[in-house]
Parts: C-alpha cells; structure tokens; sequence
C-alpha cells in the first residue's frame, strides 16, 4: 500500500472504530473517520456516513484506498446494505477491505457471514476480523456492564461455558496491522484473548477487581430468551439467547495466537483490561 493513501473507517465512534482510527492516527497514517456525525475523531477528518442514506457514500470514499468495515447494527441482513456500497467502493479505488464480523459467525454464515463470504471475490486484498466476546461488554454501557453495576450479576444462558473474551484494543491494533501490512491478510482471523473463561470466573474476577460482589445466575435459553425480549424485538432476544446456549455447547471454548502473532505481543488478560478501564473510571 502507499504511504499517501487513506483509510477510511466506518463506524469510527464505536468500540473498535474509535480505537481503529486512534492507533492509525498516532501512527502518521491519514484517516477518515465515517459516522452518522462528520466530527473530527482522535485526530482525524470526519466524514458523514450513514449505511442507510447512499447519498453519504461518495464523499466518504473520495480518495480512500483502504476501508475499515463495521457492519450496520442490529440488521438483519447486512448484506443487502453493504454489498452496495462494496460494489461502489472497488469502483472508486478502494483496494484493500478489513470486515468486523464474530467468532460465532462463520464464511457464509447467517447476517455478516454473507459479506464474507463476498469479500474476496470484491478485493485484490482482503481481511475478515473474527473476535471473540469483547472485554469491553463487562464495562461502559452494555446490559452485562449495567446488571454487575444495579445489581452485581450477570445474567447469561451460558452454563459452565468458556469464552475467549478479548480486549477492544487488541482488537484495533489487529485491525491496523490487516490495514496497514504491505500484504493483507488475505483470510479471516479469529481474535482471542489469553484464556477462556466461563461467566463464574467472569463473576469472580469483576468483584475481585471491584471489591464489589457480582454473581452469575444461569439461566435457561428460554429463561434468557424471555428476560431479553422485554426489551429487544424477539427475533433479536432469540438470536442473542442462541449465542448463549452456544457457548453453553462448547463453541467459544477456544484461545488463538493471532493477536500476538499479528501485533507481536500477547493479549491481555481480563483481569488487566478491568483494572485499566477502572482506574480510567469505566
């Protein structure tokens, strides 16, 4: 790639567009960064982009050879809003492609498993980020971050299940390495942390960094399903619930070296993220 491109990154005030976008900048690379507001983010230039209005489109590619992809939340079908806007994109000179999808979603798999699975038949060059469970949903605003704060509990349909989880920050210093490498990855690359953890040990490590005590009710799928749709539509509760009888099976129970042999240094642990975030006040 030359030095005189630009990144375009989408979904750039998110959990790893903002990091994304934060780790380019420092590192003298010019970025745009695309989101629904056109504000400046950790020092770049920022470009109104919504994936639901085309009209956005054209101006946020203009001069980019590099893209960073986070999918529309909450869409169902993310393939008919994005494949468009691909299409588009090769044809203003955008080379290389970076896709945030999941651990649980595989090539050809449902929702962002069909962008994937077009991807390389888009891009001379190409990468898919397949990161497990972020930290970062026992922090901020997610509905696991504010149960340990209202209530000290997790509430999860998980069992003694394992999880990966992974840091957003190495998340993002994937991110700029499978943007930024004189050869793109050219696969998909699945992101974990250091150890699998079920949500006992999640439960345990949260109150020991918080000195507050947080318990894990397990709950069943149906138990689970239902506690969500009180507040999600329920195709979403089911899908979401699904995740967690997943995980109950066994299907996140896994640990990968691609964060360290992409960065060059190990993942952190969980225990290392929390006290981070709390000391940051998160």
């Amino acid at each position: 790639m030359t030095a005189s491109g630009t990144i375009l990154v989408i979904g750039a005030t998110g959990t790893t567009g903002s990091r994304t976008v934060a780790r380019l900048s420092a590192a003298g690379h010019r970025v745009k960064a695309a989101g629904r507001r056109a504000a400046p983010v950790a020092g770049a230039e920022g470009v109104l982009f919504d994936w639901y209005e085309p009209a956005t489109h054209a101006a946020a590619l203009d001069g980019a050879d590099r893209v960073y992809l986070v999918p529309p939340l909450g869409d169902s079908d993310p393939a008919a809003t994005m494949l468009p806007f691909l299409h588009r994109a090769r044809a203003a000179g955008v080379r290389r492609a970076v896709l945030l999808s999941s651990s649980a979603i595989p090539r050809g798999g449902p929702a962002v498993g069909a962008v994937h699975q077009a991807l390389p038949g888009l891009f001379e060059e190409w990468a898919v980020l397949r990161p497990s469970w972020f930290m970062q949903n026992l922090t901020g605003d997610h509905a696991h971050a504010r149960s340990i704060r209202d209530e000290g509990a997790l509430w999860t349909a998980t069992g003694s299940g394992r999880v990966g989880f992974v840091d957003a920050e190495d998340i993002a210093a994937a991110a700029v390495r499978a943007l930024t490498d004189e050869r793109a990855p050219g696969t998909d690359l699945v992101l974990t942390g250091p150890e699998a953890l079920g949500y006992d040990d999640v439960a345990a490590i949260v109150g020991d960094v918080t000195g507050r005590p947080v318990v894990h009710h397990r709950l069943s799928y149906e138990q689970m399903r239902d506690r969500l749709a009180a507040q999600l539509p329920l195709e979403f509760a089911m899908m979401l619930a699904g995740m967690d009888r997943a995980i109950a099976e066994g299907a996140e129970d896994r640990v990968t070296d691609t964060v360290e042999r992409l960065t060059g240094r190990p993942p952190r642990t969980l225990r290392a993220v929390l006290e981070r975030e709390t000391r940051a006040g998160g």
